[in-house]
């Protein structure tokens, strides 16, 4: 690529920013868009919008940036949670580390770089490729190459040093946060599932009798699980009908008064609308509590069982419970909002079933994108696309023609299809049997980082670069080789792809294009909304992936390439403003991990280093520098114990809280009044929605008969 082209790539990218973050410091400030630009703070009842004009409402200003700048990590944690706090800080620590790296990269290697002959290139600056700047034109043997070497050292301290340091703040912050939050169910709770069955008992009964027997100081309560996926199609239903019938009788719904009851409303007699829709309403609960009371008997054997302490409830966690591993099998519990209440509906070989077909439909799309991969690199090779579309010769060779097409559209075609991909993903990680929306995105989220890395990266890589030589199988002995040939080869489309896929597609993040539309459509057909103002989940599983994956870039490419390092220090510096305006006005989490998703930026990170050595050993061979290349070989070495060190020392803590933790925490509620009312709270805690008792008719009282029919079990 020229330079020309990155120039014009980065112009139209730059002019996308600014035209997004324009409009939306001027939409923001409308009162009927607060519910697009504001929806957190709406909800919370913080917002202070005013119908009122004012010409400073269609000015643009910068006062967001402000505020989101100043924003402390103390606040976030506070009114965000510790995930939020954690996706923040990696901004911060990706800030540091490439703040460094570009310091060393454009003010050392490139200057080294620029100065080599190794490539022939015209003399006019703007004519020149990109590779000019690139290690690729130093020449071979040079003794220049140990200016390289010593960055790469140089560089991987730093990064091990930060990457200590943030695993450490955030380990801290995760027991800081745990002392000072109230009681939380989950802290009390676990999940036993495999429960054996017992001839002539219920499954009630045996973990009754099982917990009583062998935790008789802790053992507080209980809740089986019971199969209620067709009795949640009902109260769906019945909460669409109790909306409807409460916005007709409040008068607000410009609708007619009477209606057919036959079919779609066109035939049958007319009756009055509010008085059908509330026997159809009593109806529905009428059924839902005939079904309630039916399911005794479809108990899973599974239940939350919960103690009296935290203490007792890690002891139980922790042991084996049985003689039989397979049996009476436990883990954590998540947060009640966060269950994923279908999972108990799958038994042992559906659930084991359904990982295999997971793990066939990953491997497969892996395979199915090598595709639009192909298309990509076709566009970023112009004698390629030459190639297979001889007729297009004589538009390719229309210099701007040209510039568009290697510098811009390549990236904007792969990130177009790389949008696809987060929802297949949840989708495939919602089919494996997790019983928390949380740990299913977590799995969303490693399974999309590893798509990411092999499609975006190695697939681009290889089929950019050994196109034609589609049968060659990588041995152990030449992975630095061939990455050393085929890296180098594609920095010049991994640098526009940052700027068009990270700059762009952040300035579109804030601007939330499609709320925007969806809310100028109701407005304008006049469409009567029946939902509730939803405030939309924080998108770690899709954005948290590929921050991980621009890191990855930037540390392969720190010596091989160092002009990409500013591009990555301003994409950054925009997520750390964008995200933290978001998390402070739309988004709001809808489950806490602790801070879970640090571990998997911890090993990207340690992935990405080892990646750049292995890259430096091969390239200092091809370089004519086999010392370099040798003593290059133990960076990886001490990397690796290096994380495992990490990973000891830390990780730990990440898993579960350490008895020291407990039993203060334990202590210090025994002097807490209101300990007694969490406890009996915590008795219904983890009882199913589906079970709670229907009480949506809006013309009966709730009286003794809506008391719920399935009781939780408690000594």
């Amino acid at each position: 690529m020229l330079l020309s082209a990155l120039l014009t790539s980065v112009g139209i990218n730059l002019g996308l920013c600014f035209l997004f973050f324009t409009l939306y410091s001027i939409l923001r400030k409308q009162p009927g868009n607060v519910t697009v630009y504001a929806p957190r703070l709406v909800h919370e009842g913080k917002s202070q919008q005013r119908d009122e004009f004012n010409l400073e409402r269609f000015l643009p200003t910068a006062g967001w940036v402000r505020r989101a700048w100043e924003l402390s990590d103390e606040h976030i944690l506070l009114n965000m949670g510790l995930d939020a706090l954690v996706f923040s800080r990696i901004f911060v620590f990706s800030l540091r580390v490439f703040s460094f790296a570009a310091m060393v990269g454009i003010f050392i290697l490139v200057p080294v770089n620029y100065m080599g002959t190794e490539l022939e290139e015209f003399s006019d600056l703007s004519n020149k490729t990109l590779d000019s700047f690139s290690i690729s034109n130093v020449n071979n043997g040079s003794n220049r190459l140990w200016i390289h070497f010593c960055a790469i050292y140089i560089f991987t301290g730093v990064v091990c040093s930060l990457l200590y340091s943030e695993f450490k703040y955030i380990s801290s912050k995760r027991i800081a946060y745990f002392y000072s939050s109230k009681p939380q169910p989950q802290e009390f709770t676990i999940m036993v599932s495999s429960i054996p069955r017992v001839s002539g008992s219920s499954i009630s009964d045996t973990v009754e009798s099982f917990f009583r027997q062998y935790h008789p100081s802790t053992y507080l309560s209980h809740i089986v699980v019971h199969r209620t996926d067709k009795l949640k199609t009902l109260v769906n239903n019945a909460e669409k009908l109790y909306k409807k019938l409460t916005r007709i009788k409040s008068g607000n719904f410009s609708q007619q008064k009477f209606r057919r009851d036959g079919f779609l409303g066109l035939f049958g007699r007319n009756v009055d609308e509010a008085d059908h829709y509330e026997k159809k309403l009593e109806k529905l609960e009428h059924e839902m509590r005939l079904k309630q009371s039916l399911l005794a008997g479809e108990e899973v054997p599974a239940a939350f069982v919960s103690f009296r302490t935290r203490h007792g409830a890690s002891i139980a966690l922790n042991i084996q419970q049985g003689l039989d591993p397979t049996e009476w099998v436990t883990e954590m519990a998540p947060e009640p909002r966060d269950v994923h209440w279908p999972f108990f509906t799958a038994s042992f070989v559906r659930r084991w079933i359904s990982n295999v077909v997971v793990f066939v439909a990953f491997m497969t799309l892996i395979v199915l994108f090598i595709v639009p991969v192909l298309l990509v690199q076709g566009l970023a090779n112009l004698h390629q696309l030459e190639i297979w579309f001889p007729f297009l010769k004589g538009v390719l060779n229309i210099a701007v023609v040209s510039q568009v097409i290697t510098g811009y559209l390549p990236s904007l075609i792969l990130q177009f299809f790389l949008h696809m991909i987060p929802p297949v993903m949840l989708l495939l990680s919602s089919m494996q049997g997790f019983i928390s929306h949380s740990q299913t995105e977590n799995s969303a989220c490693f399974k999309l980082l590893i798509f990411t890395i092999w499609n975006s990266f190695f697939a681009n890589v290889l089929s950019g670069s050994a196109l034609y030589r589609v049968n060659v199988f990588l041995e152990p002995k030449n992975i630095p080789r061939v990455l050393a040939e085929a890296v180098p080869a594609q920095a010049t489309f991994f640098i526009s792809y940052v700027v068009t896929s990270g700059w762009t597609d952040l300035s579109s993040e804030i601007f939330r294009l499609v709320p925007l539309l969806l809310s100028f459509l109701k407005k304008i057909f006049c469409i009567e909304d029946d939902k509730e103002l939803q405030v939309p989940s924080t998108p770690y599983c899709g954005e948290i992936p590929k921050i991980l994956f621009f890191g990855l870039l930037g540390i392969t490419y720190f010596f091989l390439s160092p002009l990409i390092l500013p591009f990555l220090v301003v994409y950054y510096c925009l997520g750390y403003i964008i995200f933290r305006n978001q998390l402070l006005n739309v988004y709001a989490g809808k489950y806490e991990t602790g801070g879970k998703f640090w571990p998997i930026v911890h090993r990207s990170t340690v992935f990405s280093l080892i990646l750049m050595h292995v890259i430096a050993i091969g390239i200092f061979g091809l370089k004519e520098r086999p010392l370099a290349s040798s003593l290059t070989i133990p960076l990886p070495i001490l990397t690796t114990l290096f994380s495992f060190y990490c990973q000891r020392r830390f990780l730990p803590i990440f898993r579960s809280y350490p008895t020291e933790c407990l039993v203060n925490k334990d202590r210090a509620d025994e002097r807490d009044p209101d300990m007694s009312e969490f406890h009996a709270n915590l008795v219904v805690a983890y009882r199913d929605p589906a079970l709670l008792p229907p009480q949506f008719s809006l013309s009966r009282d709730i009286n003794q008969e809506d008391s719920p029919l399935l009781h939780s079990r408690q000594p």
